[in-house]
């Protein structure tokens, strides 16, 4: 039975912890879950993960923001990808919230603005319950702390499904950054939760975010999934 049929597509959201994974057997992952949600036979599906320190480039991204060398990357054990997201480069590692939403917008009637902008909220309030005041920016995407950013986001949505998301650094070693210009974007810093406030455990964010990504995208069931098999 196809999911639509169940009526169940605008209220229940599954969340798959993936815990600590390289990065391109999860991005396999979103392109077959994809496919899996345009086919109706899996509902919305919110992927968390952590990732092993990875650059990843957007489908234009120009390969001069990547500015160390081969050796240097092979000397931090920092992978480079390039992948079919929108924007420049961006960094992921240990110690950052990667998210990656698998959900149908057309069945919402909602747009790829609509939605960006319901990612920056998600953020902004995590935030917010952590003591922080974030913000977005009308030219750069994403979510700021004064001129630092905190959270990055990346999507590409095919069929009105989207797949790749939103990073936030939590308590992500920032000294991985110095090999890049991060989302192109040159004269401004990254920071993180633990450089603003007091440590604050991992699990607790995944819970934060869990459910204000379920409260403001409007789902009333929240269905934790384990991964597949081969996974």
């Amino acid at each position: 039975m196809r999911i639509e049929d169940e009526q169940t597509i605008n209220t229940t959201l599954q969340v798959m912890d993936l815990g600590r994974r390289a990065y391109r057997p999860v991005f396999a992952l979103q392109e077959r879950m994809v496919e899996a949600r345009k086919a109706g036979t899996i509902s919305d599906t919110l992927i968390m993960v952590e990732h092993d320190p990875v650059y990843t480039l957007g489908r234009n991204a120009e390969d001069r923001y990547v500015t160390a060398t081969q050796a240097e990357l092979k000397a931090r054990g920092i992978d480079v990808v390039r992948t079919t997201r929108g924007g420049q480069v961006t960094y992921h590692g240990p110690g950052q919230l990667v998210g990656y939403p698998i959900i149908d917008l057309g069945a919402r009637g909602k747009g790829v603005l609509w939605y960006v902008g319901k990612l920056e909220e998600v953020l902004i309030a995590v935030l917010a319950g952590l003591g922080i005041e974030a913000r977005t920016d009308e030219i750069n995407r994403g979510v700021w702390v004064g001129t630092d950013k905190v959270a990055a986001l990346g999507i590409r949505v095919t069929r009105h499904i989207t797949m790749h998301g939103f990073a936030l650094n939590v308590c992500a070693d920032l000294s991985h950054y110095v090999g890049m210009v991060p989302c192109g974007i040159e004269g401004r810093g990254v920071t993180s939760i633990d450089r603003l406030r007091a440590p604050v455990s991992m699990a607790d964010v995944r819970q934060r975010v869990t459910r204000e990504f379920a409260e403001r995208l409007g789902y009333n069931n929240v269905v934790a999934v384990p991964p597949p098999e081969d996974q």
